[in-house]
């Protein structure tokens, strides 16, 4: 009997398997098999924070499946990922299999790799251990934690700031950095500055060029020439000067590489350089990490890519300095291997940094097999790996002081010059806008030049500049910036920055973070009324003291209990807040965003309409506005937030069209509004062929219309598009648009693509995860013995159903979808099958029914039309009728407590 290993997800199952072989049986939990209910009470404070679990259907039917497999073996192998989530999930797995009493006789061992390879996977089954634990208990810490802040604080929300969505531990936190940084931005106050640059050339002819840095002997500091006239003033001086080197001043620098990436910096580095967001950026990574097909062999190309470590394993430095030796030369390896050492805050994941599997797999080597996606962070992954155990790249810096006779004036020239490119060769890290001018410095070439030369004097201009405010947050500089402060970890910086978005909280304007007026509502009511609970330093403490409880230095409901004492009170003391209360805290926060001064002095809140009331910050039933304080004698009101598709790209379009192009038949692919958005569109309407209509297709999300390119819109227009056929049964599969947004299709099979995926790019591997899920709520049973059409059980939405072709009917109530047999099924199709229900039948059929009353009713018979009377007042009943909730049921405020978001 074989032993069972289970695993997180079916592509990383099937790779494992075939490294196992035919003694043991691996199966996929696809992630957390069950969770927090989302309802109030799944975490008990005054139970010493009990907390109640619930399966969902498809946990349910992963262990069902697990337990199937484990009957008569030995061993269960919990091989779920090496970090406090895997951990986590092992735990679960465990636990349900336990209530079931499916474990007695079972040895159930732990098991971890860092990556998914032959070696890695037969090392890590000959060491198993037991499950970590701590790890499990700072998991339940950090769960309960988000739990009760969001399921506490998000109604609060909902009460005291109508309009608002949810809040959490670190997503409100994460928020206010952004709105804080939009506050500085708009509280900046430009200064003026000059500087004064000039042309030399050299006795030998080479010129180059100077900046002044003293003037009459004085060192110039940034705004010692704040205006035109004193740059002029300096700019005279400098012309009417003769010049000549006073000293030339050269060293040599090494700059050490950077080290391989953790998370943060790996998702960073793919922002500034690939243009790939965080999550689309773990995405891309879990598809290399899980396995890719390389000519018949799925091979996991790079190591686990959710960690905080820069360490790597012995064999793999090795093995890179060896590829370094062969590919660059001796030069190009140090004497001793580079070793790191992490120095993020709260740093505790013991894995290995991401790094390639086997470095002997280059970039160029395995292209062909992957998408573009793919490709492109591979090799990002591959070049920083390598680059950092390459020898230090070594600059000779050149700094030049030139004066002139009198000592009125002193200009310095700086330059560089690369002596040994080192780990340069073959890669450099991404800098954000702030290093260009160093970048500038370190390209600038001086010529050669020796004290006393005397040098001739060109061109001198004098340049106006001024201040400017700090960036907005990209989202490599606002997880950079998470990482610094020790908030979040290396796994939810991507889902964080989601959720802020998914609740229009803030938008992306060329890549940086701008805050909404709904989310900085939000963060100015969290750090009036919860100071404490959205400040950085208590959110980093916080973590700092899950780390100790994973560690083993600190019991986790101990922790528990003095959060809870302190936040319970803070939410207490809100109870009796009025609105008034929140709104004077909210406009006297917010006025230098909502009403900034005006250049003439003016009054920014006198109403425009009447001329004598006072604007100011409203609540309404729908969220906040700017209404005038003569209300109801003076209506003006002023909405916050505009609706995206009311505005997004409402001048983008000229004449409701924008021609992108020609297509390859020649005719016009145009961009166009339609009553539901943005579309493309092929060619024009033939007036003689009214039948024959234009290729259209719907712009999908995350594909901006006043951005998108001739190829995307042909791309769309082309759609489906075959991405490839299944690697195990060979059926097409096929990636699209419909109705509900992007998908893939195999046979009669759809599985929904996520927002982050793109409809044009998206690969086999992940087409296959899709479908994957899809597949595990439909059940294909057996050829029908009558017609040979298959037989199958589908997930339904009050159940699972039998299906075949068009005829459905309902699985028995406690049956399992994997216990319906053939026999059974088609014995219920025979009894009790009906035919699928065509859509939109019944809105035909209401529509017939008003046409034929409107132009028929002559000939309506009697019989018909008493129907038709008896029918009217029946229908009216039944809409005026409204059924008692079901006993037990959630009420409508609790329901939609279950729909809120959870913290993270």
């Amino acid at each position: 009997m074989t032993d069972v290993v289970v695993v997180e997800s079916p592509a990383k199952a099937k790779t494992i398997n075939k490294y196992l072989g035919d003694g043991f049986t691996v199966l996929a939990s696809f992630g957390h098999v069950r969770d927090l209910p989302p309802k109030d009470g799944s975490v008990r404070p005054d139970e010493n924070f009990a907390m109640d679990w619930e399966a969902d259907e498809r946990g349910n039917r992963q262990i069902t499946a697990i337990a199937k497999a484990l009957r008569g073996a030995k061993t269960l192998y919990l091989a779920t990922d090496p970090d406090r989530e895997g951990e986590a999930i092992s735990w679960h797995v465990r636990a349900m299999l336990e209530e079931r009493k499916l474990l007695k006789g079972v040895d159930v061992q732990r098991v971890t790799f860092n990556e998914i390879t032959k070696s890695a996977i037969r090392t890590a089954m000959a060491h198993p251990r037991d499950l970590d634990q701590p790890l499990i208990e700072a998991y339940l810490a950090r769960r309960a934690l988000d739990y009760l802040v969001g399921f506490t604080l998000s109604p609060v929300l909902w009460r005291k700031l109508p309009g608002s969505r949810s809040a959490g531990r670190v997503q409100s936190v994460s928020l206010r950095l952004i709105c804080e940084r939009e506050a500085e931005i708009e509280s900046f106050k430009s200064r003026e500055y000059w500087t004064v640059a000039a042309q030399f050339t050299t006795p030998e002819g080479a010129p180059f060029t100077a900046r002044l840095t003293h003037l009459a002997g004085q060192k110039l500091d940034q705004f010692d020439l704040h205006d035109e006239a004193g740059a002029m003033a300096a700019k005279a001086t400098v012309e009417g000067g003769k010049f000549a080197v006073r000293s030339v001043e050269r060293r040599k620098v090494r700059r050490n590489p950077p080290p391989p990436f953790t998370t943060s910096t790996m998702q960073q580095e793919a922002s500034r350089k690939l243009g790939m967001g965080a999550q689309a950026a773990m995405r891309v990574a879990q598809q290399l990490y899980e396995g890719i097909d390389l000519g018949g062999e799925t091979v996991g190309l790079i190591t686990y890519m959710r960690t905080d470590g820069v360490q790597m394993a012995g064999e793999a430095i090795t093995a890179i300095r060896n590829h370094i030796g062969s590919s660059f030369g001796a030069p190009y390896v140090p004497e001793k291997a580079r070793i790191y050492s992490t120095r993020a805050k709260n740093a505790q994941e013991a894995h290995e940094a991401i790094r390639p599997t086997d470095v002997a797999r280059t970039p160029a080597e395995v292209a062909r097999y992957l998408s573009d996606e793919q490709r492109r962070l591979y090799e990002l992954v591959w070049k920083r790996s390598v680059a950092s155990q390459m020898q230090s790249a070594e600059l000779d810096q050149v700094i030049v002081e030139i004066a002139d006779g009198a000592n009125a004036a002193t200009l310095r020239a700086n330059g560089s010059i690369i002596a040994f490119d080192g780990f340069l060769k073959l890669y450099s890290e991404g800098r954000d806008d702030a290093g260009k001018d160093d970048q500038d410095d370190e390209s600038r070439m001086l010529p050669p030049m020796r004290e006393r030369d005397p040098l001739k004097t060109g061109t001198v201009e004098a340049d106006q500049h001024f201040t400017q405010p700090p960036p907005r947050y990209s989202e490599a500089s606002l997880v950079k910036k998470m990482e610094e402060i020790g908030i979040g970890r290396p796994s939810t910086y991507a889902s964080i920055l989601s959720v802020l978005r998914d609740r229009n909280y803030v938008r992306l304007e060329a890549r940086r973070f701008v805050p909404e007026d709904r989310g900085r509502l939000v963060t100015a009511f969290l750090t009036s009324f919860f100071e404490r609970y959205v400040d950085t330093g208590f959110t980093a403490g916080l973590e700092e003291q899950l780390d100790d409880i994973s560690g083993g230095r600190a019991d986790w409901r101990d922790v528990m209990s003095a959060f809870w004492r302190d936040f319970s009170h803070a939410v207490d003391q809100t109870k009796e807040l009025k609105i008034s209360d929140v709104i004077n805290a909210l406009d006297d926060d917010l006025a230098p965003h909502f009403f900034p001064s005006r250049p003439d002095g003016t009054d920014p809140r006198v109403c425009t309409a009447c001329g004598t009331g006072r604007l100011g910050l409203k609540l309404g039933r729908y969220g906040a506005f700017i209404g005038c304080s003569n209300y109801p004698t003076c209506q003006f009101t002023r909405r916050l937030v505009v609706d995206a598709k009311e505005e997004g790209e409402a001048d983008t379009l000229k004449d409701g069209m924008r021609v992108l192009g020609q297509a390859p038949s020649g005719e016009d692919v145009t961009v166009k509004r339609g009553p539901w958005g943005l579309y493309v569109q092929q060619g024009e309407p033939n007036p003689e062929d009214k039948k024959a209509k234009p290729k259209r297709a719907t712009i999908p999300r995350g594909i901006e219309g006043d951005k998108i390119t001739l190829e995307q819109a042909l791309g769309l227009l082309s759609l489906p598009r075959l991405v490839g056929n299944h690697p195990e049964t060979g059926e097409p599969i096929e990636a699209g648009l419909g109705r509900f947004g992007p998908y893939v299709k195999m046979g009669a099979i759809y599985g929904s693509l996520d927002k982050d995926d793109d409809i044009l790019t998206v690969g086999l591997n992940r087409a296959v995860d899709v479908l994957a899920r899809k597949l595990a709520s439909v059940r294909t049973i057996a050829p029908h013995p009558k017609d040979g059409e298959p037989v199958m059980v589908r997930k339904g939405r009050f159940g699972p159903y039998i299906q075949h072709g068009q005829m459905v009917v309902n699985v028995p109530r406690g049956e399992a979808m994997e216990d319906v047999t053939l026999d059974q099924a088609v014995a219920l199709l025979a009894e009790k099958g009906k035919p699928l229900k065509p859509k939109g039948k019944a809105a035909a059929k209401k529509t017939t029914a008003k046409t034929t009353t409107r132009k028929s009713a002559a000939k309506t018979t009697k019989t018909e039309a008493t129907a038709d009377a008896a029918e009217a007042p029946a229908r009216k009943a039944t809409r005026a009728r409204k059924a008692p909730p079901a006993e037990g049921a959630a009420s409508p405020a609790k329901r939609s407590r279950r729909t809120a978001a959870k913290a993270e």
